[in-house]
């Protein structure tokens, strides 16, 4: 199936900016560019999500074991209120946030139900909120609808009744074939849903925590109706500081090109197929800038001294939680003889720009996925156009580092 095509930023297509003609355009990366207005001031609000979510033209992703239903494997299945009403109820956010957490049970499970946003397009409504007038969107929400108890049977019922409308449950959503607009809403939901099952004890006193926010915060409420005994105190309760909201962890990744411009530094592990290397990357540390994590990541994996780091692009990565951070790197003279010294690569090689721009056009391919047609056996094959390692690569051969400024 081929790689679905990588939108440009709708507003800044024509943009004429000082920015863009001195570093070209802003790079959009598959999992980003969603349309989506996360309206994140009105998730407390759940007066305005009941509505949301009650009106007709209201949308839900669902997600079991986080993979999507999909159809035709590239667009995301979208279900309706009445779809969902055996599993999640009549009426969703029934209960203001100060009742929910007063009325706080753990023994009583129910899915997990996120707010997304609001889409403004033709199918666009009023909807009111509470202190903000009425705002106007198709309301998107993600269900989580993976069978587990209490609500197996009607979870199994639903996903059934999906498969004989033609849905089906994608089971490897990290071959990314979902068309962009999808997959930006997937990333959203996968990430959602992943951190609250994740979540679901306190970490200030490990009792069982309480989703609020439409899915963005976790609380630890004061009582509990399944426990005989008193909760007792919680620093969470305490401090605007303490409270549980989701981790997003920052990923540093990087074309590491040659000082004298003429190689790319790539490396492999041991699960990559024949012939098939990538940029390197790892996670930022505590106290450490981006540019700090390119060269202490650079020199850990393969030895080689990283000077001037310049930022490209960034994406969002749903697997769990990443944000990877892509950059330009250049070595320094006199510091490129590749070592592994924490042993994380199976190998690490220094590739001509040519070697790359070949592989770019006729050796990418997720992992698992046969080379294209064109593809020589032994050549360098690289990760697809839906990953930034690829973009990276791709800037790098397109003159990133030669370009002269339009200024």
């Amino acid at each position: 199936m081929p790689n679905p095509a990588l939108p440009e930023v709708p507003f800044l297509t024509s943009d004429d900016s000082m920015l863009s003609r001195r570093f070209g355009k802003e790079i959009l990366n598959y999992y980003a560019g969603g349309t989506l207005n996360r309206y994140s001031f009105l998730r407390p609000d759940t007066a305005f999500l009941s509505r949301a979510a009650s009106q007709s033209n209201a949308r839900f992703v669902a997600l079991n074991g986080l993979n999507p239903l999909v159809k035709e494997q590239t667009d995301l299945q979208y279900l309706k209120l009445g779809d969902l009403k055996p599993l999640i109820g009549e009426q969703p956010f029934a209960l203001s946030e100060e009742d929910e957490i007063k009325n706080f049970d753990s023994s009583k499970k129910k899915p997990l139900l996120v707010f997304l946003g609001l889409l403004d397009d033709e199918n666009a409504q009023e909807i009111a909120t509470t202190n903000h007038g009425s705002v106007k969107g198709q309301p998107f929400f993600a269900v989580d609808v993976t069978p587990r108890e209490p609500f197996t049977e009607a979870a199994s019922a639903l996903l059934k009744d999906q498969e004989a409308q033609g849905a089906s449950v994608q089971a490897s959503p990290m071959k990314m074939i979902l068309h962009p607009e999808s997959a930006a809403m997937y990333a959203q939901a996968r990430s959602m849903i992943d951190w609250n099952t994740r979540s679901p004890f306190c970490a200030g006193c490990g009792q069982p925590s309480l989703s609020v926010h439409a899915g963005y915060k976790r609380v630890c409420p004061p009582t509990d109706a399944a426990s005989s005994t008193p909760r007792g105190e919680c620093l969470t309760r305490k401090g605007v500081s303490n409270l549980c909201f989701p981790r997003s962890d920052p990923t540093m990744i990087a074309a590491v090109v040659s000082a004298d411009g003429q190689r790319v530094l790539l490396g492999r592990q041991k699960r990559f197929p024949p012939h098939w290397y990538s940029t390197l990357a790892g996670f930022l540390e505590p106290g450490e800038s981006i540019e700090e994590a390119v060269r202490r990541e650079v020199w850990e994996e393969a030895g080689v001294h990283v000077g001037r780091v310049v930022i490209h692009s960034s994406q969002p990565w749903p697997y769990p939680s990443s944000l990877m951070i892509g950059a330009i790197a250049q070595a320094r003279p006199g510091k490129e003889d590749i070592q592994l010294n924490d042993k994380e690569l199976d190998d690490a090689k220094w590739f001509s720009i040519e070697d790359v721009r070949t592989a770019l056009k006729v050796g990418t391919g997720a992992l698992g996925e046969s080379p294209p047609e064109g593809y020589k056996e032994g050549d360098l094959r690289l990760p697809p156009a839906q990953a930034i390692a690829n973009r990276l690569l791709a800037a790098v051969a397109e003159g990133f580092l030669t370009a002269v400024p339009k200024i």
